[in-house]
């Protein structure tokens, strides 16, 4: 397992939505743009899974039945904010009393999309965020069953002095990458030719079967990176336009 700090898991969530919020609010046109990394999802429908994925989670462990239906197409990214912003207080108790695995499940699933987002938008990735570890411990618990559903050894990962060992057993390989590199190779992000060009200690192709886990499939095409730097309003109103590829590890 990784040592570096960990945040409880509702301030790396609070931090999520936040994001979220001010990625969105100067945005107004933003609703309509395809999210690449969902196909078939425009930024409103990422919108809608975020809020409607933490009414049924709160509705669930309170115990009553969730009445949230936020995926018509009647409701805009501002409305949908403001739901899942209303849910707030209650989204803070239940991270701090639930089971920490539903917690860690919970800002895997909303800090990856909040990076789905960032490239949706072109908008460059966060350089620190509190969700990074605990999202990682969440995917490499994933990876670490989808290893032994394989017959897979175990993998060690690297990721900026973070340190975790997926499946049973000594790790018969090792990968390095950085935290978002991981991340996303773990969530479904990245084709297996991006995985395999990380840095590993030999010869990957046995273990990349693995990566295919959960509701997690890498991509046959590498998804478009997001730009080095901010759009500007103009380009913004103009809407995505092309990146070059993402050619991992290189």
């Amino acid at each position: 397992m990784a040592g570096g700090e960990r945040v409880p898991h509702r301030v790396a969530y609070r931090q999520v939505r936040a994001n979220v919020g001010r990625l969105l609010h100067d945005r107004p046109d933003a609703a309509g743009y395809p999210v690449p990394a969902c196909p078939g999802w425009t930024v409103r429908d990422l919108v809608a899974h975020l809020a409607e994925v933490s009414s049924a989670v709160i509705c669930g462990w309170e115990g009553r039945p969730d009445s949230a239906r936020l995926s018509g197409e009647g409701l805009g990214v501002e409305v949908l904010l403001a739901e899942w912003n209303a849910m707030a207080e209650r989204a803070d108790r239940l991270l701090s009393e639930a089971d920490p695995r539903q917690g860690g499940i919970a800002v895997m699933d909303a800090f990856t999309h909040e990076l789905d987002l960032r490239y949706a938008l072109r908008v460059p990735p966060p350089a620190e965020h509190p969700a990074y570890p605990g999202a990682l411990d969440t995917l490499v618990q994933g990876l670490s069953r989808s290893l032994t559903a394989h017959g897979l050894p175990a993998l060690g990962l690297e990721a900026e002095g973070d340190q975790w060992v997926a499946g049973a057993g000594e790790p018969g390989a090792t990968v390095r990458a950085d935290r978002l590199d991981l991340c996303r190779s773990l969530a479904g992000r990245r084709t297996p030719e991006q995985i395999g060009a990380l840095s590993w200690d030999t010869d990957p192709t046995r273990w990349l079967p693995a990566f295919t886990w959960g509701p997690f499939r890498p991509p046959v095409e590498p998804l478009a990176e997001p730009l080095a730097e901010p759009l500007s309003t103009a380009r913004q109103d103009a809407g995505p336009t092309s990146a070059p590829r993402h050619r991992s590890g290189r």
